[in-house]
């Protein structure tokens, strides 16, 4: 397979990775930067179905405020794989709550890419 095939299989992986770095800094606007306007983030709470956030100004704002009422927020992607515009993560959330108890829980993100932008980010947890 040629380098320039095999750069736009791997684009995905690369976005999502840079989107978790830019997550883990609580770097909303990077995070945005990486996302299309038409953006959908599908929260993993409530249960079983979720939140679903669409739009740049809407996901944005539950990323500013997930960050203000969670700031030790930390994923660890345990794996990823993609090809092309889709990519999966699998991944481990760590946070410390507000008495300091540290708590985790393992998830999934489905990615889906458009024009080189993140345009889909569900989320599935275990638990």
């Amino acid at each position: 397979m040629s380098p320039i095939r095999m750069s736009k299989i791997e684009s995905g992986v690369r976005m999502v990775l840079e989107f978790n770095e830019a997550f883990n800094r609580h770097d909303v606007a990077w995070m945005m930067q990486l996302m299309s306007d038409d953006c959908v983030f599908e929260n993993t709470d409530p249960s079983p179905d979720g939140t679903v956030y669409a739009g740049k100004e809407a996901v944005a704002r539950f990323w500013h405020d997930f960050f203000l009422a969670s700031p030790q927020a930390h994923i660890e992607v345990e794996e990823i794989f993609g090809l092309g515009l889709r990519c999966v993560a699998r991944w481990r959330y760590d946070w410390v709550d507000a008495a300091g108890k540290k708590g985790h829980v393992r998830g999934v993100d489905l990615f889906k890419l458009k024009e080189g932008l993140i345009c889909e980010k569900l989320s599935y947890v275990k638990g």
